[in-house]
């Protein structure tokens, strides 16, 4: 009898893994989990996750692992969170949670035991050389991914590519160790931050700094409450005197505590400078789609690759912009690389 191929699964303890393990159970792999405890800042956070875990592993007969990933997590994610806060600019802690814990830590510790591959709950797809977006658009989760090393894709499984979110609740509701985690309301987006970015920084840093709000030319307009309360894009939260229109956060200024503000149109950007790039493909030039932020569209562009940067020339404007973000280059639904923003124009 052909032995079966071993799949490790991160198993979160929400809909999404525990079908994924069901799913690849019956597909014939041999299945086993691993639940990984990244973070001690939210009460009973892991406690109700393993009792949900412990419930759908005994339903499929597997074993599963706990693995503490508490101190990389805490230096590669927590700490570039609250610094890039601190330094101004906007962190996306998912995609760097993705390249280094999900599919860095996670993914060594599956190979260390002898799994031919890994699995996740995300909705994206993959043939082992890229990524693509799933089937379910409304869920698709390629943005987030566009980070991972390439090394690792043909190891890597997504189950839930081509379902939608409706499907896999479906499915869960029809079995009864997942049927109440089928009705569990979904996981905050940032999975450390119970409330607000505001909380996790307060602990760690002076954030009520009242400072200056400047107009685009330079000129004082207003007050603003201390430059972390603010990203780019936000209109609430300072005072522009005399205004009788929306104002928005154009850029922060840390050295010097203030914040600039303007117009809608004055969010408009046209080219972007990234670096730290994740490419998928070999070319230095090329035109593609991108995306500068999750829940934004796609744009076409023209890609010039120098000295590992890339200079983005947007053929249409895109508003507010941040540093900090990543920007996802597609190939219509294919990724075909990645790199975070460190200027805009």
């Amino acid at each position: 009898m052909q032995n079966k191929k071993k799949i490790i699964v991160g198993m979160s303890g929400g809909i999404d893994s525990s079908v994924t393990a069901y799913l690849l159970q019956k597909e014939g792999y041999e299945v086993e989990g691993i639940y990984m405890k990244l973070h001690e800042t939210v009460p009973g956070y892991h406690e109700q996750n393993i009792e949900s875990i412990d419930k759908v592993s005994k339903f499929l007969d597997i074993k599963y692992t706990v693995l503490d990933v508490t101190k990389k997590f805490e230096e590669e994610v927590y700490e570039y969170f609250v610094q890039s806060y601190i330094d101004g600019i906007t962190p996306n802690p998912c995609v760097k949670c993705n390249r280094m814990i999900k599919f860095g830590a996670l993914y060594d510790a599956a190979m260390d035991i002898g799994a031919d591959y890994l699995a996740t709950g995300h909705y994206a797809k993959t043939d082992g050389e890229f990524i693509y977006c799933a089937d379910d658009l409304s869920k698709d989760q390629s943005y987030f991914l566009a980070q991972i090393d390439r090394k690792v894709l043909p190891k890597i499984i997504f189950p839930m590519s081509t379902y939608t979110k409706d499907e896999i609740k479906k499915i869960g509701a029809s079995l009864p160790a997942l049927k109440d985690i089928a009705s569990k309301k979904e996981s905050q987006e940032i999975c450390f931050v119970e409330d607000t970015y505001m909380d996790i920084l307060k602990e760690h840093t002076k954030i009520d700094m009242p400072g200056v709000t400047l107009d685009k030319d330079g000129n004082e307009v207003g007050h603003h409450k201390g430059y972390m309360h603010y990203t780019v894009g936000k209109r609430k939260g300072f005072y522009v005197h005399g205004a009788h229109e929306p104002h928005y956060v154009i850029s922060q200024d840390k050295e010097n505590n203030t914040i600039t503000v303007g117009k809608k149109e004055d969010l408009a950007i046209y080219e972007v400078v990234v670096d730290n790039l994740n490419m998928f493909i070999d070319d230095k030039e090329f035109t593609c789609n991108v995306k500068l932020r999750f829940r934004s569209y796609t744009v076409s562009c023209k890609v010039n690759i120098i000295d590992n940067k890339a200079y983005i020339k947007l053929d249409n404007a895109i508003l507010g912009v941040a540093t900090g973000q990543v920007a996802v280059f597609y190939d219509k639904d294919k990724v075909i690389g990645s790199g975070w923003i460190i200027d805009t124009i």
